[in-house]
Formats: structure tokens, C-alpha cells, sequence
């Protein structure tokens, strides 16, 4: 089966719901980039996002590496996936890796919360960058341990995921058979009454 980039888009759209947001039914994660830079005035707008999220006692604990393909910092977060993820990330034009300090700087206690904020905050930038038009990939698949010695990044940190971020490319152009049928297949999610409960495990009447 072979669909092109815009096809793809329309079959990875949520269903609209009345009321939600449309930019989350946009968001999808792609793995095929198209050959575009992204702006620094767009990178900007999505950090910009990512900086209003919400956190514990406001710390915002949340950091970010950002490499743009060619430079030292895409070189260095790209050096740290794994296999599966370099046959496709080679092509993002920006590689973003996340990190959350996990004490708070006002009592030095601990922030159980650190790494929730840190999420928070790439949901909002993976949801402005699907406002602008570009498509987004979070990813778990890489050595967490080689890019904290890559950046030297302090122990007090704890490392997030890292997110591909540039504008949707074609799916053949993926190459592989494996990549593009998940690029191709259609996106699914389990229904309220499976994760929204009154009791545990019985679903709350909304």
C-alpha cells in the first residue's frame, strides 16, 4: 500500500470531538521528515510554549539540549539512539533531548514531580509544533547514560526522552518496509471507560 505524506496526515487524524482542541487531533508522530530546516524563529515559538507549562511550586525544572542537523548537539544526541531510531531520526532536521533537575532550588528537597513537569512541558511543544505545522517523534529508544556523558549533564538531573522535530517527509522515502508500515497504519487509543475511573478499575460515569 502506498500513500503519500498528506494521505498519511488525514489517516492519522484523531476524530474530532466537539469542544477539544483541533491541534491535538493534528499531533501524530511521524518518523519520515521532509529535506526542510526548521526556523530559529519557529524553534522559538515551540520552546516559547514548553516555557508556560505548568510545574511544582513553579519550579520548572525542565531542560533542554537542542541540535540542529550538522551541528555538534544533533551529532551528539543522534551518536546516543539506538539502531532502530538512527535509520529514521537521520533525516530530522532538530533533535531535542530533555532533562529535569529533580530537586527544588528553593529547599533543596527532592522533586518527586520533576520528571511529570518535564512531560508537561514537551506536550505543549510537540502541541505548537503540530499548530505550526510540523510533526514531532518522542522517543524512549536511546542511552541515556552515553548522552549525559556526551553533554555532561549533572547527576541531579534525570534524563527524559529525546523528540525528532521538523516537517512531515514522504513514507517511501523511509526505505524500509518495517518503517513505513508503521508510518502508514492508522493510530488507535483505548476508550474513556479503560483509563478514566470513579473507583479503581471502574469507570467513572462522564
Amino acid at each position: 500500500m502506498s500513500l503519500t505524506a498528506s494521505e498519511v496526515h488525514e489517516l492519522k487524524k484523531a476524530p474530532p470531538v466537539e469542544g477539544v482542541l483541533p491541534v491535538i487531533h493534528e499531533r501524530w508522530s511521524s518518523r519520515s521528515f521532509a529535506d526542510r530546516e526548521v526556523s530559529q524563529e519557529t524553534l522559538e515559538k515551540v520552546f516559547e510554549a514548553a516555557r508556560w507549562a505548568a510545574s511544582s511550586f513553579n519550579e520548572q525544572p525542565w531542560r533542554y539540549l537542542v541540535g540542529r542537523r550538522g551541528d555538534g548537539t544533533w551529532q551528539k544526541i543522534f551518536a546516543a539512539l539506538g539502531d532502530f531510531n538512527k535509520k529514521w531520526a537521520q533525516t530530522a532536521p532538530v533533535l531535542i533531548l530533555g532533562a529535569a533537575r529533580t530537586h527544588f532550588s528553593h529547599n533543596g528537597a527532592e522533586n518527586l514531580y520533576a520528571v511529570y513537569d518535564l512531560g508537561a512541558a514537551s506536550s505543549y511543544l510537540t502541541l505548537e509544533a503540530a499548530a505550526l505545522g510540523l510533526k514531532s517523534h518522542q522517543m524512549a529508544g536511546f542511552d541515556q547514560e552515553a548522552a549525559r556523558k556526551a553533554f555532561g549533564i549533572p547527576d541531579e538531573y534525570a534524563i527524559g526522552a529525546v523528540i525528532a522535530l521538523g516537517y512531515q517527509g514522504e513514507p517511501a522515502a523511509l526505505g524500509d518496509a518495517v518503517l513505513i508500515e508503521r508510518e502508514i497504519a492508522a493510530r488507535t487509543r483505548k476508550p474513556l471507560d479503560e483509563i478514566v475511573f470513579s473507583e479503581w478499575g471502574k469507570a467513572a460515569e462522564i
